[in-house]
């Protein structure tokens, strides 16, 4: 839904944020939403359970390459007592060649286990994120067609959208990037510097003493991050909002020149999300160097003390007994060096993922914000069953949009009605609006825009929940119904046609499987569009682009007529169903609506005279109340309201012809 937002000037600022830019901005860790997307995995703990393993072992044969080489060195070249050699050594063969060999084996046995398990672990949760995201979309949509209409009117269709697509990627590569490579991580690390801490515990102090400035560097860059990360959505919310809306309303931006402001207005969001981005770009580039500097410190002091430890044992023997790098030989001083490369690897990673996290842990708050939004119109735990008579009854009914809060609605529930009448903090739609249309009857409600007509329609399919009085369908309260129930009464005809992506024949049958060709085609011949289908290339399969981009919008509510004529409904509501068919049409869609209103009821909003004219009763509303009802001789015999209307449309020809005759000589049209 867009927004009414009015465009800003070229040169303007950037616009202040409206409801749909709000973005939260999440801990990085918040234990209830990690526990609540976790039972999301419960389905696939197999899987889950697989690849955590697959991690465990794989960080433990990916470590295990320097110490190889460190085994190697010590015992085939270099010159180390027989005591210091470890427990692999003294288990390979004493010729250097078979020895290396074996030691060679062994690393590539290490790296195939790795890459095996790596294939293992990315297919296993690529799998399960997938499975997770097909869920979490699924119930995503399937809560969205739960919503009343009450909550698309205030939530724009580019954030519901936005909570489907980019809020459930986010969560995805949390599930398949995020967490669990976390843990590949601290196991990586954690295994390293068990291994550094038992070949030689002061060299693993130097390679992890810098470690504090890498934290303090890290948590300086978090927080720029963290800032700019923020502006990012909050500049892509604006750009998905301002694209969706341009887009839809392309045609009126070219029909009044609009395209250069319409692009200023673009750029300046769009010049938001640049400098977003780059201030992140820029946080980068700092942190990463500076990060490796640290490492590079860190390995250069393993160098210089661990090499002088290797030189002095090497020269002096013995001589470097009683110190602390006594144990430095050179095989471990090499696989200090490929260790320390290593260990600071994961830390780098580590801040990538925390990115990773906080981008979940926003879009899962803001997709739990929605699926906890209780639909605000739901059936009954003990639903009531109608008598499907068709007989449709409004008893004092009061009715705002407005969302009222709990003192208000008590101070209406004890009110009487000429003190609702005086609420100014309340802007009642419908005001003690009471009338019934019998069973197989037809009725015509008129009125100038805004009074009330569309609303009657939409509170009998329970689409809003009145605020004071009862509607009745089929002798039974709507809000005591079962709503799928309710609305399967109902067939609808609108004035602007909603067509889906499709084909012709699926936008006639919306997925009733128990509508068949005959019927189809019959409803479609009826309302005069059958001939029309049939020309096209592929007749009923026709394709239907988005919104029936390639129909008119006559031939749109042809078949929007079809529609509801195919599903024999036992109520049938058209809502100005023939103000975009020429005459012709229109005279034969009438022919066809005469079949049609027999066997049920009808209720007509500003439709043309001639069928008002042979209405059961007409309904006249003005400000949300009914003002008058009867016949149209019966209301142009009382010279009210509906004559005024009479009147002001049918001036000029009633001049002409020099009377007041109630002939009709154009359609009316009551707005």
């Amino acid at each position: 839904m867009a927004d009414d937002r009015k465009p800003k000037e070229p040169k303007q600022e950037p616009a202040k944020k409206t409801s749909q830019d709000e973005d939260v901005v999440a801990k990085v860790y918040d234990r209830h939403l990690i526990r609540r997307l976790l039972t999301y995995l419960r389905p696939y703990k197999i899987q889950v359970t697989l690849a955590a393993f697959s991690i465990i072992f794989k960080a433990g044969s990916d470590v295990m390459g320097p110490y190889f080489v460190k085994v190697a060195v010590d015992t085939y070249m270099a010159d180390t007592p027989p005591a210091n050699l470890s427990w692999l050594a003294r288990h390979l063969s004493s010729q250097p060649m078979t020895g290396i060999t074996q030691l060679g084996m062994l690393y590539l046995g290490a790296l195939l286990v790795t890459y095996l398990l790596e294939f293992l672990q990315t297919y296993t949760m690529q799998w399960t994120g997938q499975k997770i995201m097909f869920d979490l979309r699924s119930q995503i949509f399937r809560h969205l067609q739960r919503m009343s209409p009450a909550f698309f009117d205030h939530n724009p269709v580019g954030r519901l959208v936005t909570r489907v697509t980019s809020d459930v990627d986010a969560l995805n590569e949390m599930f398949t990037s995020g967490v669990l490579a976390i843990f590949e991580d601290i196991f990586v690390l954690v295994f390293i510097v068990i291994i550094m801490l038992r070949m030689s515990w002061p060299l693993a102090l130097l390679a992890i003493s810098v470690i504090p400035a890498i934290l303090y560097v890290t948590r300086i860059f978090r927080r720029h991050v963290r800032d700019s990360y923020r502006r990012q959505r909050h500049a892509t919310a604006r750009i998905n909002s301002y694209t969706q809306e341009y887009v839809s309303g392309m045609s009126v931006v070219q029909l009044f020149n609009r395209e250069q402001r319409a692009f200023n207005d673009y750029s300046a969001v769009n010049a938001e999300n640049k400098r977003a981005w780059s201030d992140a770009i820029f946080a980068y580039a700092l942190y990463y160097p500076i990060v490796e500097f640290l490492s590079s410190t860190a390995i250069a002091l393993v160098i210089w003390f661990g090499g002088d430890a290797v030189l002095r044992n090497t020269a002096f023997g013995a001589g470097l007994r009683h110190s602390i790098f006594s144990s430095v030989t050179l095989g471990i001083l090499i696989a200090f060096i490929q260790y320390a490369q290593r260990f600071f690897r994961p830390i780098q990673d580590l801040s990538d993922k925390y990115n990773i996290l906080q981008a979940a842990m926003a879009a899962s708050e803001r997709v739990f914000k929605l699926l906890d939004t209780e639909p605000t119109i739901a059936s009954p735990a003990h639903s009531i069953a109608g008598d499907n008579s068709g007989r449709v009854e409004f008893r004092n009914v009061w009715f705002t949009y407005q969302k009222l809060d709990e003192a208000q609605l008590n101070r209406i529930a004890t009110a009487t009605d000429e003190d609702l009448r005086t609420y100014a903090d309340i802007e009642w739609i419908l005001r003690g609006v009471s009338f019934a249309i019998e069973p197989d009857e037809t009725a015509a409600i008129v009125g100038h825009t805004g009074a009330g007509k569309t609303t009657i329609t939409s509170l009998m399919m329970r689409f809003y929940d009145i605020q004071r009085g009862s509607i009745l369908v089929d002798g039974v309260d709507v809000r005591e119904q079962d709503l799928k129930k309710l609305r399967q009464r109902f067939g609808v005809v609108l004035q602007d046609p909603f067509l889906f992506t499709g084909t012709i024949s699926d936008n006639v049958r919306l997925g009733s499987s128990w509508i068949t060709d005959e019927r189809l085609e019959r409803a479609c011949d009826e309302v005069n569009i059958g001939d029309f289908i049939r020309t096209l290339p592929l007749k009923f399969a026709e394709p239907v682009r988005e919104r029936g981009a390639t129909l008119s919008t006559g031939q749109k509510q042809l078949i929007s007529f079809a529609r509801a004529l195919a599903h024999d409904p036992g109520i049938l509501i058209l809502d100005e169903a023939t103000s975009s068919v020429d005459t012709d049409t229109e005279l034969r869609v009438r022919l066809a609506l005469s079949r049609m209103i027999t066997g049920r009821t009808s209720i007509l909003i500003a439709h043309r005279l001639s069928t008002i004219q042979r209405a059961d009763t007409i309904l006249v509303m003005h400000k949300g109340q009914l003002r008058e009802r009867g016949t149209h001789q019966e209301l142009l015999t009382q010279r009210g309201l509906y004559w005024k209307l009479y009147q002001l449309q049918y001036r000029d020809q009633e001049l002409g012809a020099g009377s007041d005759s109630t002939s009709p000589l154009e359609p009316l049209s009551a707005d």
